[in-house]
């Protein structure tokens, strides 16, 4: 039968501040998009996300064009994203559906009957150039250069979110790991939503909302976000968030907004914003998109 025999949880690179270059390693582009491990079983695909949910329905283009591919089995680990006028991915595209929505392909942990975890990273990305052939929806994720500072430099000119380095040598190995370390060009983080303020002149649902990230079990209060929203996003995020409303702050820090409706913490947020101030708030912050495929208890500082 044509079946990948496990299911596995993503590796995930770990966040250093600095570009680096180091013996042995790769760089590639970070896409700022949905991480989704692809299994690809007879004609069936599956895609599921980080958190173990299954979002096949979510993109059946790409999943059509994965099951064209000859091998019997696969499974792939890869980011979908949706690219600008500029091949550049953004994760408020693929959240507003304002585009065509591709597969970026950057491991290959199964092939026809062979696990290929325990390989190192340059026989993995063989066996994935071997089977993947490059369709309009499917593609190889792109080497940026040898060297680690050189591949930032790279990211940077063409206003890409980052860089991953990669340990060449490396097996493939479930959850955070230091033989995957990223480095992001833009300031963009997941942080929780712990409520919202009500809407002011002609702002429609709610104002902003109350941003947090945990530090051990306390949720830290960042800051609101009160741009980045359209009128779509405002009426089907003040709907979800009126389901979680509570009495009671979800902060550990009192909060002096006017008028805030708590909510029980389990909506994550992408946000991007220009730096933190001293005291850890955020700067010019800007609305992205809410992520479903990640826990809100990964959202720390």
């Amino acid at each position: 039968m044509d079946k990948v025999p496990f299911r596995v949880s993503p590796m995930l690179a770990t966040l250093v501040d600095q570009p680096f270059s180091k013996e042995g390693w790769v760089f590639e582009e970070k896409y700022d998009g949905v991480r989704m491990l692809a299994y690809k079983e007879g004609t069936k695909v599956s895609f599921v996300s980080r958190n173990g949910i299954d979002r096949s329905l979510r993109y059946p283009t790409v999943a059509a064009e994965i099951a064209k591919l000859r091998a019997k089995t696969l499974l792939l680990d890869g980011e979908i994203v949706v690219f600008d006028s500029h091949k550049v991915s953004r994760f408020q595209l693929l959240q507003q559906g304002g585009g065509r929505v591709k597969y970026a392909v950057f491991d290959c942990l199964y092939e026809n009957g062979r696990d290929l975890r325990r390989l190192p990273l340059t026989l993995r990305r063989k066996a994935l150039e071997k089977v993947l052939k490059p369709g309009a929806l499917v593609s190889i994720a792109k080497r940026l250069a040898d060297d680690g500072v050189k591949a930032f430099g790279v990211a940077t000119r063409l206003g890409l979110e980052g860089v991953i380095g990669k340990d060449s040598s490396a097996r493939y190995a479930e959850g955070r790991s230091a033989a995957w370390l990223k480095v992001k060009n833009s300031q963009q983080e997941e942080f929780v939503v712990g409520g919202f303020t009500a809407p002011e002149g002609s702002r429609h649902h709610f104002g902003a909302l109350l941003l947090g990230a945990f530090r051990g079990r306390e949720l830290r209060y960042v800051g609101k976000v009160g741009t980045g929203f359209g009128e779509g996003s405002l009426a089907s995020l003040h709907k979800r968030m009126k389901m979680l409303a509570r009495t009671t702050s979800p902060f550990s820090s009192e909060i002096s907004e006017k008028g805030a409706t708590f909510i029980s913490p389990k909506l994550v947020a992408q946000i991007a914003f220009t730096e933190r101030t001293k005291d850890g708030k955020l700067r010019h912050p800007v609305y992205l998109g809410l992520r479903d495929d990640k826990s809100v208890r990964e959202v720390r500082q």
